[in-house]
């Protein structure tokens, strides 16, 4: 039988129907949790009807290798864990289509390489802030001394909450022995954002993961009166961090990145003072490294400026960074080309999140991923949701990318 997009639409709404979707509050596959190992246990019975190898690493990735007649593995994966209450595609919409690949490789007899499947485990990172835990251990850029005493909401430690799913953090870097062999890595994925939609377009080839730069700026002035201090005489640090914010915009605009200040925290934070003290938490993100290093520095200037101009102090301190993540030509010109085969069009664009394929791309393994169209750009919300013939076009583009790259065609 032939790649079936609708066995894996099927797949889609059996897991919305067991753990949540559009009708009832969002998807309920947070990582770690009974409704994930839920979702998972489906997984695992679609894939016990397979003559596949299955197994579990050392970081908790669930794996199925359907042995192939010639040398080197061709990787199909994503996950299935969600954000609390949220899309009932993100992550598992990969999570279906590299299934459906091993159904139908499986239905034409052995393949010319072996497949494997993989469903990472905790790409969302949401129950401790910790994104792309079994991928980023599989790629040896885990450091899990890091991670043991993080702390969920209810206190859980994370080194006791995966140890009770079976996964020793001493040992999570052994799954790096799971990549060994592994020539191609492809994952199909929602775009999560509105540029495919805007365009009226089903589906786009992902070039690569942004790089993202974070930063939390301090800024210092002095608190007083809200009433008696003449607003020229202020040293007004929440002024001095929103000009900052206004101007983070401005250096995005220009440099064709995006930028975000998702938090600030005012100090005394009462409605009679002037804010003394004024955290923001900054991001910027740009597919360019040495564009993202520009709007960094002109981060730096800026805010220096303004807050002098304000009277005010600011220390801008580094939180997190990771380099642009490009993927691989070969790979992206053959689901470049799978994508105008079946859709008539040919899209090629960023991620601005980050995806497991990104830690695969770090280990050195050629990838690629393709992405469907996400209606209003909404994700991690029970909102997300993207038309079922736009589902469907990206699934037939992304086995027919599959099927050339184990056959080992070219673009």
């Amino acid at each position: 039988m032939a790649f079936d997009p609708q066995r894996a639409l099927a797949d889609l709404d059996i897991i919305a129907a067991r753990t949540g979707g559009l009708d009832d509050g969002g998807a309920r596959r947070l990582c770690w949790s009974d409704e994930w190992l839920a979702a998972r246990a489906y997984v695992r019975s679609e894939l016990e009807k397979l003559p596949v190898e299955i197994a579990t690493d050392e970081a908790g990735n669930l794996w199925a290798y359907l042995r192939g007649d010639g040398d080197g593995i061709v990787a199909v994966g994503s996950h299935v864990d969600s954000v609390p209450n949220g899309g009932w595609l993100d992550g598992v919409l990969g999570i279906a289509g590299a299934l459906e690949v091993l159904r139908a490789a499986a239905d034409r007899g052995t393949p010319p390489c072996t497949i494997a499947f993989v469903d990472w485990a905790d790409e969302e990172g949401a129950r401790f802030s910790r994104s792309l835990f079994g991928s980023s251990a599989a790629s040896g850029h885990m450091v899990p001394a890091e991670l043991a005493d993080l702390l969920d909401r209810d206190g859980n430690r994370l080194e006791d909450v995966v140890a009770a799913c079976g996964v020793d953090l001493a040992r999570v870097l052994e799954a790096g022995s799971r990549l060994q062999g592994i020539r191609a890595y492809l994952e199909l994925h929602i775009e999560q954002g509105p540029v495919l939609e805007s365009e009226g377009l089903a589906v786009g080839t992902v070039l690569g993961t942004v790089g993202v730069e974070r930063a939390r700026g301090r800024f210092t002035g002095q608190a007083a009166h809200a009433g008696s201090t003449p607003i020229r005489q202020r040293r007004d640090s929440f002024l001095a961090a929103a000009r900052t914010a206004l101007e983070l915009r401005e250096i995005a605009l220009r440099h064709g990145g995006v930028c975000t200040v998702g938090g600030a925290t005012c100090t005394p934070g009462i409605v009679t003072a002037v804010p003394g003290v004024t955290e923001i938490l900054i991001d910027q993100r740009h597919l360019d490294a040495s564009v993202l290093a520009v709007m960094k520095a002109d981060l730096a200037a800026a805010a220096t400026r303004i807050a002098a101009e304000e009277g005010c102090g600011v220390v801008l301190e580094p939180i997190w960074r990771i380099d642009p993540i490009p993927f691989d030509d070969d790979l992206i010109a053959i689901a470049r080309a799978a994508v105008r085969d079946v859709t008539g069009t040919d899209r090629a664009l960023p991620s601005g999140p980050l995806h497991d394929a990104a830690e695969v791309a770090r280990a050195g393994i050629p990838t690629v991923m393709i992405f469907s169209s996400s209606t209003n750009g909404i994700s991690h919300a029970k909102e997300e949701d993207t038309p079922r013939e736009h589902l469907a076009l990206a699934l037939e583009a992304y086995g027919r990318a599959v099927d050339r790259v184990v056959g080992g065609a070219d673009a």
